[in-house]
């Protein structure tokens, strides 16, 4: 006899978790609350099976994925749906744990829930690090433009002939000498973090190199082979591949260029449509990394020392389609361009066209593998 399923959800905090269950009949009840244990999680479940087969789901958010992956060595189907995607009734003004573990419960049966990507504990691993180097570098920006505008308001100019931030620049920083002791001692505090950070962003990229030697050889290769593409070094490759996770997920590049939120938002009513700037409902860090690589293709197609390096060892397919981006996205910069676009704009436009070719770089790698497992 097929079991019934049930609709679990669950309202994840960092001690407790509200359980609510929606059975065939649309009927909705709340289990209570239970601590945020993998014992009580366990009992709950082990209990709540004994009516029917169960599907569970909860929010993404700082308790991470630890009890996705207790469900799935249980056997037990489980999402992890995205919290910006849950519908919203307008005039709901009350919110409790037990009322949002009931509202999880409900959507999961209609199938109103957005389910997210989850990692295994290898990619979770390298992501982290990888995303605690982007905050590094986001801090390190943070210092040095703490210091800039604090000399700037002593009229302190940086030498136009010195590079910023280079080994010059440092030098001139330390030789500073203010009039006034307490000037003094600030220049010294916010150049020791400007210091600090460098050291700090140093280390960890020599810990994503160690984490992308000990990762296992599909994302090593995907990682490789996106560095073909013209300004995509090894931690913007990283980047991409342990956030993507698996881009034949994706059917379509542009799929993938929604999941980053590069695609145009757009408002249309009956006759009407509107269609304004980028939706930027996406993935943060993917879009930084491919805006930033934009900026590579204003020049003419070449392949350079660094990048003929890192192409090394690629199949011809790969480097085929990195070649083609560079004639494409080159010719697509300069016809923007000359037709008087905003960079920015112009820009946005290039990293979307961008991540087509990091999309059949992807699956073309990913077919490989898959072929040969």
């Amino acid at each position: 006899m097929k079991k019934t399923t049930r609709w679990v959800g669950l309202d994840v905090h960092a001690e407790t978790i509200a359980v609510a269950v929606a059975d065939k009949d649309g009927t909705v009840q709340s289990v209570g609350t239970i601590p945020n244990r993998p014992d009580a999680v366990r009992r709950t479940i082990k209990k709540l099976e004994s009516g029917g087969k169960l599907h569970v789901c909860y929010e993404a958010g700082p308790c991470g994925y630890g009890l996705y992956w207790q469900l799935a060595e249980m056997g037990v189907e489980c999402d992890v749906v995205a919290p910006t995607l849950i519908p919203v009734k307008a005039g709901d003004r009350v919110k409790t744990d037990r009322r949002d573990a009931e509202k999880l419960a409900r959507l999961l049966r209609s199938g109103d829930l957005t389910a997210v990507w989850v990692p295994d504990a290898e990619q979770q691993a390298l992501r982290d690090l990888v995303r605690a180097r982007h905050a590094a570098k986001r801090d390190q920006l943070r210092h040095r433009n703490r210091l800039g505008k604090f000399l700037l308001q002593l009229d302190r100019r940086r030498p136009e002939k010195i590079a910023a931030w280079g080994t010059k620049h440092m030098t001139w920083l330390e030789g500073q000498k203010m009039s006034h002791a307490s000037h003094q001692a600030v220049l010294t505090d916010y150049l020791n973090e400007v210091k600090r950070a460098k050291e700090r962003v140093e280390l960890l990229e020599q810990a994503i190199d160690a984490g992308i030697a000990r990762a296992p050889k599909h994302l090593q290769e995907l990682i490789a082979a996106l560095q073909s593409l013209r300004g995509v070094a090894k931690i913007g490759a990283a980047t991409l591949v342990t956030e993507v996770g698996r881009f034949s997920r994706f059917e379509s590049a542009r799929q993938l260029m929604a999941y980053v939120g590069v695609v145009p938002s757009e408002h249309s009513s009956g006759g009407s449509t509107h269609r304004g700037s980028i939706s930027k409902t996406g993935n943060a860090r993917m879009r930084h990394v491919v805006g930033e690589a934009a900026w590579s293709y204003r020049h003419r197609p070449a392949n350079g020392p660094a990048l003929k390096k890192r192409q090394e060892g690629q199949d011809e397919d790969v480097k085929a389609i990195a070649w083609k981006a560079q004639h494409r996205l080159n010719q697509r910069f300069q016809k923007l361009s000359a037709q008087g676009k905003h960079h920015g704009r112009v820009v946005t436009a290039i990293s979307r066209e961008l991540l087509g070719f990091v999309w059949a770089i992807g699956r073309a790698v990913e077919a490989k593998i898959d072929a040969a497992a």
